[in-house]
C-alpha cells in the first residue's frame, strides 16, 4: 500500500491559534490562555489535531475545489455525518462512526425532520477510520507566551478590562494519506472496519462501483479517487483558520513542507526539521540524508519540498548548497524537487492524476 506522509511548518510570528479559555487566578476575570504542553524544557504552544482538521474542513468548503461535504443530523446530545463515503467526500477521506439509533424521539425527528429526506438510513454500525492523518501541531522549541493587556472603552464609565495570550514560534506537524484506502470501502462485519451497511453496499452495487471480492470492499474509479485526494491537497495549500485572527492575522498555509509518496504509512521525514539553539527552525540536512538512504527503496515518487521564498531565506541557501556540487544531497538532487508549496502539491497532484502512477492507488 502506498501512502503519502510529510511534515509541514506555520509560521506563527505573532499568534494565538488555539486557545483553552478562561485561566484560573488570572489578574483579570476573562483571560484567555493559549494550549501549551508544559515540560522540564518549558513551556511547547500548540494546535490539536482536532482544530487543524476544523481549519482543513473549513477551507474546503470555502475554496472552488468541488468539494462535496456530507450533512450533519442532530439528536439531542448525539451529532453526526451522513456516513455515507460514495456520495461525501468528507465521509469518505475524514472518517465517521455511526450507529442507527432507536429511540423514539430520534426516529420520529427522522421521519418528520426536512432533513430526513436527505439521511442514508443506517441498519448498523459502520465506522470508518480516516485515511487522512494529521499530528498534533507543536511549536519546535519551547517558548513564554506574552500576556497582552487591553480594554474595553468604548462606551461611558469604567473601561472593561480584558487579557489573552499570544506567542512567537514555528509549529511542526506531520500528516498522511493511504491512498489505497481512499476511494475504499469495506463491508468486512468486523468491528472498526464496517465501512458499509446493506444500504450503502446495495448503493455500491447501483454505483457500478468496483468490487473487490478478496478484500470485501467496493472502490470508486481511479478518476473519482484522484479528484478526490487531488482536492485535499489543494486544500491543504489553501489552508486558513486559527483563532484570534481579527487580532493577529495569522496566515496558517504551510510556508515549509516536505512529502512523497512512500510504501509505508511511517513518515520518513519526521526528524529532518527541528531547532537551533535560538529556537529557529533548521533543515537537519544530515537526518534528512539518512532518511532518503535508508527508505530509498520505499520512496515511490519524487521528495516534493514546497518553501515560500523569504522564509527562511539562509535556511534555503544552505540546503540548496547541500544539492549542489560535492553536497551531502547532491546524489539525491534529481529527486528532490523545491518549488513553492502550492505548486510542490500541485506537481503531486499532476503525478497522481498521470496514469503510469495509477499503481501508486492500488
Amino acid at each position: 500500500m502506498s501512502f503519502v506522509t510529510g511534515l509541514l511548518l506555520i509560521d506563527a510570528p505573532a499568534s494565538a491559534l488555539n486557545n483553552l479559555g478562561s485561566i484560573p487566578g488570572a489578574r483579570t476575570d476573562n483571560t484567555v490562555g493559549v494550549k501549551v504542553i508544559r515540560t522540564k524544557d518549558g513551556a511547547y504552544p500548540y494546535v490539536s489535531a482536532q482544530a487543524f482538521r476544523y481549519w482543513l474542513r473549513e477551507t474546503l468548503e470555502r475554496e472552488d475545489l468541488g468539494w462535496r461535504k456530507a450533512p450533519i443530523f442532530r439528536e439531542k446530545k448525539v451529532a453526526y455525518t451522513d456516513a455515507n463515503p460514495i456520495l461525501w467526500w468528507d465521509d469518505d477521506l475524514f472518517g465517521y462512526m455511526r450507529a442507527p439509533s432507536k429511540k423514539t424521539d430520534a426516529v420520529q425527528a427522522r421521519e418528520a425532520g426536512a432533513e430526513s429526506r436527505v439521511e442514508t438510513p443506517t441498519t448498523d454500525t459502520v465506522t470508518r477510520i480516516s485515511p487522512f492523518r494529521v499530528s498534533t501541531l507543536v511549536s519546535i522549541a519551547p517558548v513564554n507566551p506574552t500576556n497582552d493587556f487591553g480594554t474595553m472603552s468604548r462606551h461611558e464609565g469604567d473601561p472593561v478590562p480584558h487579557e489573552h495570550q499570544f506567542y512567537r514560534t514555528t509549529l511542526k506537524g506531520l500528516f498522511s494519506l493511504d491512498l489505497h484506502a481512499s476511494g475504499t470501502f469495506s463491508y468486512l462485519n468486523r468491528t472498526g472496519f464496517r465501512n458499509l451497511d446493506d444500504v450503502r453496499t446495495k448503493m455500491a452495487v447501483e454505483e457500478g462501483l468496483e468490487p473487490l471480492e478478496k478484500q470485501k470492499s467496493y472502490r470508486l474509479p481511479l478518476d473519482q479517487r484522484v479528484k478526490r485526494i487531488s482536492a485535499l491537497f489543494e486544500g491543504l495549500a489553501r489552508l486558513e483558520g486559527g483563532a484570534k485572527q481579527t487580532l493577529h492575522y495569522t496566515d496558517v498555509a504551510p510556508a515549509l513542507t516536505i512529502f512523497a509518496v512512500t510504501k509505508g504509512g511511517n513518515n520518513i521525514f519526521g526528524h529532518v526539521v527541528g531547532a537551533t539553539g535560538r529556537g529557529l527552525p533548521t533543515v537537519k540536512i544530515d537526518a534528512l540524508y539518512e532518511a532518503l538512504n535508508v527508505f530509498a527503496d520505499d520512496l515511490l515518487s519524487a521528495v516534493y519540498i514546497g518553501w515560500v521564498k523569504g522564509y527562511l531565506d539562509d535556511e534555503r541557501a544552505r540546503f540548496e548548497a547541500a544539492l549542489a556540487g560535492n553536497g551531502p544531497l547532491a546524489g539525491f538532487a534529481d529527486q528532490i524537487r523545491i518549488s513553492h508549496p502550492r505548486d510542490a502539491f500541485q506537481a503531486l497532484v499532476d503525478d497522481l492524476r498521470n496514469p503510469r502512477n495509477a499503481d501508486w492507488l492500488a
